[in-house]
């Protein structure tokens, strides 16, 4: 349970303010459809962190647990680094889709995870727990409690949401992470 909960949380908190919560509130915005968008973003991130915490299994296997401390602590502070940089979005979203807003969504929601700071919690809590199942199911659920909201208030999501602040409260949070488990906090090591 300690692997769901910590994914969940975790990967909310670096969601807030993230390019791809942007590109939630863009597709909400332009599309108008908040069902299928839903959708979408639910199986882009499903697939995406499936994939990431696969690796992120893999990974955790082939090294001691020793350097996994260091890796993840060190990780988690340069998340808290990245998390203080605002995120844009530099392309120009297509409202247009011959495959619908379901596959648009699921496509551009995809890609724009790869290599996000969210991805790379994902791997690195699947490496760190070893619970795959567990972990996917916690990192999925944190970007569906942000992006969800988004899409459904998309209208009032910018005013509501004040993006400086957040980073600086997900950087706070993720600098604490790495510095728990660089100094071998024993609920965040393995």
């Amino acid at each position: 349970m300690e692997a769901f909960l910590v994914s969940t949380a975790s990967v909310a908190v670096g969601e807030l303010g993230d390019k791809t919560q942007l590109l939630s509130l863009i597709l909400a915005s332009r599309l108008r459809r908040p069902v299928p968008i839903i959708a979408g973003v639910f199986v882009a991130t499903l697939g995406n962190h499936l994939l990431a915490c696969w690796f992120g299994e893999w990974v955790g296997n082939l090294i001691t647990p020793q350097i996994l401390r260091w890796v993840l602590g060190i990780s988690f502070i340069a998340v808290a680094i990245w998390a203080l940089i605002p995120d844009k979005l530099d392309d120009d979203l297509d409202s247009r889709s011959a495959h619908g807003v379901f596959i648009f969504t699921i496509v551009t929601f995809f890609l724009a995870e790869m290599g996000d700071k969210t991805q790379v919690v994902a791997v690195a809590l699947a490496a760190r727990y070893h619970q795959l199942l567990q972990v996917v199911a916690g990192t999925t659920l944190g970007m569906m409690l942000v992006n969800v909201p988004t899409v459904l208030f998309a209208d009032r999501a910018v005013r509501w949401i004040p993006l400086k602040l957040v980073r600086m409260a997900a950087a706070a949070i993720y600098s604490v992470l790495g510095i728990a488990t660089l100094i071998g906090y024993k609920g965040l090591l393995p």
